[in-house]
């Protein structure tokens, strides 16, 4: 990312004027790319010349050693350069990439933009049905949402973290009915049960008896589709859920009640997540705003009335189907909510410049309606409106079902996580003069780092494999190898009693030494592409690079053992400041880093 303040820029502008000298050729420094050197190559940004070949009416090799020369004599900052056919890559000098480190050093949060610089967004994220605990599958919405928002903190904006409460519709009622029928009075503090856990028990005790009668009905002689109809479980759900919109008090304090019990469960399951959030909106008042909009945009023609009383929104036009917006009863659906929830929020706001929604894929053509019917109502705000669409994940046993209950609980997978964090960790035999209960934070940060960083390094929009005993592996692409180095690094500034200081440049850098100054170099860049992008893979992954640079460094360059003290205090900094960077991205990524492993 090129700016005034950058070397890039002042690169970028060298060349523009090298253009003009050697040529008489018109650069803008604009359109000059500046790229990271690849590895293999001598050096740390390149320029690449085949687009501007029509100026220099040259061959590549030669744009490039021409250009090279020019900045050889013209660019301080610079100490050689190579050519490889069109690509012009420069190596700069020991001491630029000296004052860069302690520039890095010194600053206190380096690479994040001011606080507060850039406008307000709304992220959403987690939204959870008040019927069923939190699995697997959550943990990636939650992690992605947590560190998006994280991360767009960090490049300035300032941020809402919200979810909605999905504590009303149908799926509700099943739970309620199954409770009512089955329970005998029981409740999560009788039972010893977490109370989303609890609850969950009736959901899936409702699809058992339910898929129980259908079968019975179709034995009877009932076609399939009427018995799912006419279930008469099913058909108590429906009418409770009309209870529930008419507020009849005995169905509306069952609500309360059960809703009150889930609610204690996740908010343990969050404390524990590290998770937060600013606001927390409720299908259960956003229904009615979504109702009030629906039935106002059918007086204003938007939207049409069938014969049987439901409200649809024709999409034809926009090349999407009708989409049902108020059924015949009159009761509400998904997008009627979501609708009424979005009008909500920038009410709330009107100072918003973007909402994103944390969602999964199975999702993306709803949120094509939802925001092509708001734009059709109006809302010129619906433009800023966005999917953060995101992949499945499987477990190497295949895919979960909530109703027959075989989901991955969110609970359990992170019990398992920091069990097998403290089987890994005691075999590798460096918990000497722990105490057990500093052994066990550990164990806990170890577990949920290797969850949250398995989870996150994966490009959101692709599906995924989730294997717990890979995740954690201290040698892999993982969290714990990264928590690993830090605490490596850590170990290795216990030596000094002060902060080291870089009083003189070193007369040369090993390769080691650059590479990883000019990783560090592009934090800023990564953080502003993630939060550009909401991919917080491109920090994930932009970590385990950094880190398996410094672990190469590490191996082959001595830091408390150097040559020279210049040496040593120039080394002892640049670690220091590779620890401070993975401290600070993997906080964007909701994951802490201990001192010592």
């Amino acid at each position: 990312m090129s700016t005034p303040e950058t070397i890039e820029f002042k690169i970028a502008q060298s060349v523009s004027e090298a253009f003009k000298s050697l040529y008489g050729a018109d650069l803008a420094p604009a359109d000059v790319q500046v790229q990271e050197t690849r590895k293999e190559f001598e050096g740390e940004f390149t320029v690449v010349v085949f687009p501007f070949l029509r100026l220099s009416k040259r061959s590549p090799e030669q744009t490039a050693t021409d250009i090279g020369e020019y900045l050889k004599n013209h660019l301080g900052e610079l100490q050689s350069f190579q050519v490889v056919k069109g690509f012009l890559n420069l190596r700069m000098t020991a001491g630029f990439w000296t004052e860069v480190l302690k520039g890095m050093y010194a600053a206190e949060d380096y690479g994040c933009a001011p606080r507060n610089s850039k406008g307000l967004v709304l992220v959403e994220y987690a939204s959870p049905n008040t019927n069923k605990p939190l699995h697997l599958g959550h943990l990636r919405n939650i992690f992605l949402g947590d560190s998006v928002s994280n991360i767009l903190l960090a490049a300035g904006h300032q941020v809402q973290r919200v979810q909605i409460i999905n504590d009303r519709g149908i799926h509700i009622c099943k739970s309620m009915v199954a409770w009512q029928k089955f329970a005998e009075g029981a409740t999560p503090q009788s039972t010893g049960t977490k109370g989303d856990h609890f609850v969950g028990e009736y959901y899936v005790r409702f699809d058992r008896e339910y898929k129980r009668q259908v079968a019975e009905l179709v034995d009877g002689g009932m076609d399939e589709e009427t018995a799912r109809e006419q279930a008469p479980i099913m058909v108590e759900a429906r009418e409770s859920l009309v209870k529930w919109e008419e507020k009849e008090p005995e169905t509306y304090a069952l609500w309360e009640r059960m809703n009150g019990w889930v609610y204690e469960g996740f908010d343990a399951t969050y404390a524990r997540m590290g998770v937060e959030f600013d606001n927390l909106y409720y299908e259960s008042d956003t229904w009615s705003v979504g109702k009030e909009v629906v039935l106002k945009g059918l007086e204003q023609g938007v939207f049409t009335k069938k014969e049987d009383g439901s409200v649809w929104a024709d999409l034809s036009d926009r090349g999407l189907d009708q989409k049902l917006l108020l059924r015949k009863d009159g009761t509400t659906v998904y997008i009627t909510q979501d609708l009424g929830t979005a009008i909500l929020r920038y009410r709330d706001f009107p100072e918003l410049t973007r909402m994103i929604y944390t969602v999964g894929n199975e999702q993306e053509y709803h949120f094509k309606v939802l925001f092509l019917i708001l734009e059709k109502l109006g809302y010129d705000w619906a433009e800023n409106c966005h999917h953060l669409s995101y992949g499945m994940v499987e477990l190497p046993e295949g895919k979960m079902k909530s109703r027959e209950g075989t989901v991955v609980d969110a609970d359990d997978m992170m019990d398992e996580m920091v069990r097998t964090a403290r089987t890994v960790t005691e075999e590798l035999g460096k918990l000497d003069g722990m105490e057990v209960g500093q052994q066990a934070e550990l164990y806990e940060i170890i577990g949920l780092a290797a969850l949250k960083y398995f989870l996150l390094k994966v490009d959101p929009v692709k599906n995924m494999l989730f294997d717990p005993v890979e995740s954690i592996d201290f040698n892999g692409h993982t969290g714990p190898f990264i928590q690993y180095t830090h605490a490596r690094i850590k170990s290795v500034l216990r030596h000094f009693d002060t902060p080291p200081v870089i009083e003189t440049a070193p007369d040369e850098m090993s390769k080691y030494e650059r590479t990883i100054i000019a990783d560090l170099h592009r934090f800023p860049q990564v953080i502003a592409e993630a939060a550009e992008t909401s991919n917080p893979a491109r920090l994930a992954n932009y970590l385990y690079d950094l880190v398996k640079d410094f672990n190469a460094f590490y191996q082959n360059v001595s830091i408390l053992k150097a040559d020279t003290h210049t040496d040593k205090i120039f080394r002892t900094v640049m670690a220091a400041t590779v620890a401070k960077v993975i401290h600070d991205g993997m906080a964007m990524l909701g994951i802490r880093v201990p001192e010592r492993m």
